[in-house]
Protein backbone atom coordinates (compact mmCIF):
# COMPACT_ATOMS: atom_id res chain seq x y z
CA UNK A 1 0.00 0.00 0.00
CA UNK A 2 1.13 3.47 -1.23
CA UNK A 3 1.99 4.89 2.67
CA UNK A 4 4.85 6.80 3.68
CA UNK A 5 7.14 4.67 4.50
CA UNK A 6 6.56 1.85 1.83
CA UNK A 7 9.44 2.95 -0.14
CA UNK A 8 11.85 2.43 2.90
CA UNK A 9 10.60 -0.74 3.93
CA UNK A 10 10.27 -2.39 0.36
CA UNK A 11 14.44 -1.25 -0.29
CA UNK A 12 14.97 -2.52 3.23
CA UNK A 13 13.66 -5.97 2.72
CA UNK A 14 12.57 -7.10 -0.32
CA UNK A 15 14.97 -8.14 -3.51
CA UNK A 16 14.39 -6.52 -6.63
CA UNK A 17 13.74 -10.30 -7.93
CA UNK A 18 10.02 -9.47 -6.47
CA UNK A 19 7.62 -8.61 -8.16
CA UNK A 20 5.72 -6.26 -6.60
CA UNK A 21 2.16 -4.74 -6.53
CA UNK A 22 0.99 -1.37 -5.58
CA UNK A 23 -2.95 -1.07 -4.23
CA UNK A 24 -4.98 2.02 -4.59
CA UNK A 25 -6.41 3.44 -1.67
CA UNK A 26 -9.88 5.67 -1.73
CA UNK A 27 -8.14 7.87 0.43
CA UNK A 28 -5.11 8.79 -1.27
CA UNK A 29 -6.48 8.11 -5.29
CA UNK A 30 -4.69 7.13 -8.40
CA UNK A 31 -1.24 9.29 -7.93
CA UNK A 32 -0.07 8.01 -4.62
CA UNK A 33 0.13 4.25 -6.40
CA UNK A 34 1.40 6.05 -9.73
CA UNK A 35 4.12 8.02 -7.66
CA UNK A 36 5.45 5.06 -5.48
CA UNK A 37 5.22 2.85 -8.56
CA UNK A 38 7.72 5.34 -10.34
CA UNK A 39 9.84 5.61 -7.62
CA UNK A 40 10.22 1.21 -7.15
CA UNK A 41 10.84 1.19 -10.98
CA UNK A 42 13.76 3.20 -10.45
CA UNK A 43 15.68 1.48 -8.20
CA UNK A 44 15.26 -1.69 -10.19
CA UNK A 45 12.06 -3.53 -9.43
CA UNK A 46 9.45 -4.88 -11.52
CA UNK A 47 6.47 -3.56 -10.33
CA UNK A 48 2.60 -3.82 -11.39
CA UNK A 49 -0.06 -0.72 -10.00
CA UNK A 50 -3.49 -1.63 -9.03
CA UNK A 51 -6.14 0.38 -11.83
CA UNK A 52 -9.26 0.80 -9.79
CA UNK A 53 -11.52 1.95 -12.97
CA UNK A 54 -14.67 3.61 -10.44
CA UNK A 55 -11.62 6.19 -9.61
CA UNK A 56 -11.05 7.09 -13.26
CA UNK A 57 -12.86 10.50 -14.16
CA UNK A 58 -13.10 10.19 -17.84
CA UNK A 59 -11.66 8.45 -21.15
CA UNK A 60 -9.03 11.17 -21.31
CA UNK A 61 -7.71 10.22 -17.82
CA UNK A 62 -7.61 6.89 -19.10
CA UNK A 63 -5.65 8.27 -21.64
CA UNK A 64 -2.99 10.38 -19.33
CA UNK A 65 -2.12 7.13 -17.08
CA UNK A 66 -1.49 4.87 -19.82
CA UNK A 67 0.73 7.71 -21.16
CA UNK A 68 2.61 7.99 -17.58
CA UNK A 69 2.84 4.50 -17.45
CA UNK A 70 4.44 4.24 -20.54
CA UNK A 71 7.10 6.24 -20.36
CA UNK A 72 8.21 5.08 -16.84
CA UNK A 73 8.01 1.51 -18.41
CA UNK A 74 5.55 -0.14 -16.92
CA UNK A 75 4.78 -3.70 -18.44
CA UNK A 76 2.47 -5.06 -16.20
CA UNK A 77 -0.89 -3.98 -14.33
CA UNK A 78 -3.52 -5.37 -12.23
CA UNK A 79 -6.91 -4.08 -13.34
CA UNK A 80 -10.16 -3.88 -10.84
CA UNK A 81 -13.30 -2.65 -10.61
CA UNK A 82 -12.54 -1.03 -7.06
CA UNK A 83 -14.69 -0.31 -3.93
CA UNK A 84 -15.39 3.19 -4.53
CA UNK A 85 -19.23 3.12 -3.72
CA UNK A 86 -20.04 5.23 -6.80
CA UNK A 87 -17.93 5.87 -9.84
CA UNK A 88 -15.86 8.49 -10.55
CA UNK A 89 -16.31 8.67 -14.10
CA UNK A 90 -17.74 6.01 -17.19
CA UNK A 91 -15.53 3.40 -15.84
CA UNK A 92 -18.27 1.10 -13.25
CA UNK A 93 -16.20 -1.69 -13.89
CA UNK A 94 -13.30 -3.58 -14.91
CA UNK A 95 -14.43 -4.71 -18.20
CA UNK A 96 -15.18 -0.56 -18.89
CA UNK A 97 -11.90 0.03 -18.37
CA UNK A 98 -10.21 -2.73 -20.32
CA UNK A 99 -11.88 -1.34 -23.06
CA UNK A 100 -10.75 2.06 -22.65
CA UNK A 101 -6.95 0.59 -22.01
CA UNK A 102 -7.37 -1.18 -25.79
CA UNK A 103 -8.46 1.82 -27.15
CA UNK A 104 -5.29 4.05 -26.07
CA UNK A 105 -2.97 0.80 -27.46
CA UNK A 106 -1.77 0.17 -23.92
CA UNK A 107 2.03 -1.14 -23.86
CA UNK A 108 1.23 -3.54 -21.09
CA UNK A 109 2.81 -7.12 -21.80
CA UNK A 110 0.79 -8.82 -18.34
CA UNK A 111 -2.64 -7.37 -17.26
CA UNK A 112 -4.36 -9.17 -14.27
CA UNK A 113 -7.80 -9.42 -13.78
CA UNK A 114 -9.92 -10.67 -10.13
CA UNK A 115 -10.89 -14.31 -9.71
CA UNK A 116 -13.53 -14.59 -6.46
CA UNK A 117 -12.98 -18.44 -5.66
CA UNK A 118 -15.57 -17.82 -2.74
CA UNK A 119 -18.00 -15.06 -4.36
CA UNK A 120 -18.51 -11.91 -3.48
CA UNK A 121 -20.48 -10.32 -0.53
CA UNK A 122 -22.42 -7.73 -2.69
CA UNK A 123 -22.09 -8.98 -6.22
CA UNK A 124 -24.53 -11.66 -7.88
CA UNK A 125 -22.42 -14.81 -8.65
CA UNK A 126 -24.36 -14.39 -12.37
CA UNK A 127 -22.65 -11.07 -13.02
CA UNK A 128 -19.22 -12.58 -11.47
CA UNK A 129 -19.04 -15.13 -14.09
CA UNK A 130 -20.13 -12.96 -16.77
CA UNK A 131 -17.74 -10.35 -15.94
CA UNK A 132 -14.93 -12.68 -15.96
CA UNK A 133 -15.87 -14.20 -19.29
CA UNK A 134 -15.59 -10.50 -20.52
CA UNK A 135 -12.71 -9.35 -19.44
CA UNK A 136 -10.75 -12.65 -19.74
CA UNK A 137 -9.71 -11.95 -23.88
CA UNK A 138 -8.35 -8.63 -22.57
CA UNK A 139 -6.36 -10.02 -19.80
CA UNK A 140 -3.24 -12.45 -19.22
CA UNK A 141 -3.65 -13.66 -15.81
CA UNK A 142 -6.37 -14.28 -13.04
CA UNK A 143 -5.35 -12.60 -9.52
CA UNK A 144 -7.59 -14.40 -6.95
CA UNK A 145 -9.40 -12.82 -3.96
CA UNK A 146 -8.15 -14.47 -0.48
CA UNK A 147 -9.80 -18.33 0.07
CA UNK A 148 -8.50 -19.81 2.91
CA UNK A 149 -10.43 -23.44 1.70
CA UNK A 150 -7.65 -24.69 -1.07
CA UNK A 151 -10.44 -27.12 -2.00
CA UNK A 152 -12.56 -24.85 -3.06
CA UNK A 153 -9.85 -22.88 -4.83
CA UNK A 154 -8.81 -25.72 -6.99
CA UNK A 155 -12.40 -26.69 -7.98
CA UNK A 156 -13.34 -22.76 -8.79
CA UNK A 157 -9.97 -23.31 -11.03
CA UNK A 158 -11.12 -26.10 -12.37
CA UNK A 159 -14.63 -24.86 -13.10
CA UNK A 160 -13.23 -21.95 -14.69
CA UNK A 161 -10.94 -23.44 -16.65
CA UNK A 162 -14.07 -26.44 -18.16
CA UNK A 163 -16.07 -23.08 -19.37
CA UNK A 164 -13.23 -21.99 -21.55
CA UNK A 165 -11.20 -19.73 -19.91
CA UNK A 166 -7.56 -20.60 -19.28
CA UNK A 167 -5.52 -17.76 -18.10
CA UNK A 168 -2.88 -18.97 -15.62
CA UNK A 169 -4.14 -18.24 -11.93
CA UNK A 170 -2.29 -16.47 -8.96
CA UNK A 171 -3.74 -17.49 -5.75
CA UNK A 172 -4.52 -14.67 -3.31
CA UNK A 173 -3.30 -15.64 0.53
CA UNK A 174 -2.49 -13.51 3.44
CA UNK A 175 1.41 -13.40 3.92
CA UNK A 176 2.26 -13.68 8.07
CA UNK A 177 0.10 -10.11 9.09
CA UNK A 178 -0.63 -10.23 12.59
CA UNK A 179 -3.83 -9.18 13.77
CA UNK A 180 -3.03 -5.87 15.15
CA UNK A 181 -1.02 -4.91 11.84
CA UNK A 182 -4.35 -5.91 9.83
CA UNK A 183 -6.50 -3.39 12.00
CA UNK A 184 -4.27 -0.62 11.58
CA UNK A 185 -3.53 -1.36 8.15
CA UNK A 186 -7.80 -1.12 8.06
CA UNK A 187 -7.97 2.24 10.06
CA UNK A 188 -5.35 3.41 7.43
CA UNK A 189 -7.41 3.20 4.34
CA UNK A 190 -10.60 4.76 5.87
CA UNK A 191 -13.47 3.65 7.28
CA UNK A 192 -15.93 3.24 4.48
CA UNK A 193 -13.01 1.43 2.69
CA UNK A 194 -12.35 -0.86 5.60
CA UNK A 195 -15.84 -1.71 5.96
CA UNK A 196 -15.82 -2.28 2.35
CA UNK A 197 -12.64 -4.53 2.38
CA UNK A 198 -13.98 -6.74 5.78
CA UNK A 199 -17.67 -7.21 3.92
CA UNK A 200 -16.11 -8.36 1.14
CA UNK A 201 -13.36 -10.74 2.78
CA UNK A 202 -15.64 -11.90 5.18
CA UNK A 203 -13.96 -15.33 6.34
CA UNK A 204 -10.08 -13.02 6.45
CA UNK A 205 -11.80 -10.93 9.89
CA UNK A 206 -12.70 -14.38 11.99
CA UNK A 207 -9.43 -16.10 10.98
CA UNK A 208 -7.13 -13.29 12.27
CA UNK A 209 -9.34 -12.98 15.25
CA UNK A 210 -9.26 -16.70 15.80
CA UNK A 211 -6.01 -17.50 18.75
CA UNK A 212 -3.85 -19.01 15.62
CA UNK A 213 -6.42 -19.11 12.69
CA UNK A 214 -4.51 -18.56 10.17
CA UNK A 215 -0.93 -19.96 9.17
CA UNK A 216 0.31 -19.07 5.67
CA UNK A 217 2.52 -21.86 5.23
CA UNK A 218 -0.27 -24.31 6.05
CA UNK A 219 -2.40 -22.41 3.25
CA UNK A 220 0.55 -22.61 0.98
CA UNK A 221 0.98 -26.25 1.58
CA UNK A 222 -2.67 -27.31 0.78
CA UNK A 223 -2.76 -25.18 -2.30
CA UNK A 224 0.15 -26.80 -4.03
CA UNK A 225 -1.59 -30.20 -2.88
CA UNK A 226 -4.76 -29.47 -4.30
CA UNK A 227 -3.42 -27.21 -7.37
CA UNK A 228 -3.28 -30.61 -9.79
CA UNK A 229 -6.81 -30.99 -9.38
CA UNK A 230 -7.19 -27.68 -10.77
CA UNK A 231 -6.53 -28.51 -14.38
CA UNK A 232 -3.02 -26.70 -14.31
CA UNK A 233 -3.84 -23.29 -14.16
CA UNK A 234 -2.78 -22.87 -11.12
CA UNK A 235 0.33 -21.01 -11.75
CA UNK A 236 1.67 -19.78 -8.37
CA UNK A 237 0.96 -17.44 -5.31
CA UNK A 238 -0.21 -13.87 -4.98
CA UNK A 239 0.98 -12.75 -1.61
CA UNK A 240 -0.68 -9.92 0.17
CA UNK A 241 1.58 -8.71 2.79
CA UNK A 242 -0.82 -5.80 4.33
CA UNK A 243 2.59 -3.90 3.98
CA UNK A 244 4.35 -6.43 6.35
CA UNK A 245 7.46 -6.48 4.35
CA UNK A 246 10.35 -7.35 6.76
CA UNK A 247 8.12 -10.60 8.14
CA UNK A 248 7.02 -11.40 4.70
CA UNK A 249 10.00 -11.74 2.90
CA UNK A 250 11.80 -13.77 5.63
CA UNK A 251 9.01 -16.10 5.93
CA UNK A 252 8.97 -16.45 1.88
CA UNK A 253 12.53 -17.29 1.94
CA UNK A 254 12.04 -19.71 4.91
CA UNK A 255 9.33 -21.41 2.90
CA UNK A 256 11.16 -21.72 -0.41
CA UNK A 257 14.17 -23.15 1.39
CA UNK A 258 11.72 -26.06 3.48
CA UNK A 259 11.15 -27.00 0.12
CA UNK A 260 13.02 -30.19 -1.36
CA UNK A 261 14.80 -29.66 -4.90
CA UNK A 262 12.29 -32.30 -6.07
CA UNK A 263 9.35 -30.75 -5.29
CA UNK A 264 7.78 -27.48 -7.48
CA UNK A 265 7.87 -24.14 -5.54
CA UNK A 266 5.38 -22.15 -5.30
Amino acid sequence: MPFAKTEQAVLDNVPTSVPLTVTVTEAKGIDATLDLTERLLRHGYSVAPHLPARQFVDDGHVGEVVDRLRQAGVRSVFVIGGDAPKPAGPFPDAYSLLQSMEAHQHPFEEIGIGGYPEGHAVIPQEAIELALKQKAPLATRILTQICFDARTTAAWAASIAAGGIDLPIRVGIPGPVSRQKLVRISAGIGLGQSARFLRKQQSLLWRFLLPGGYNPTTLARRLGATAPKSGGNIAGLHIFTFNELRKTELWRQQLLASVPDKEERP
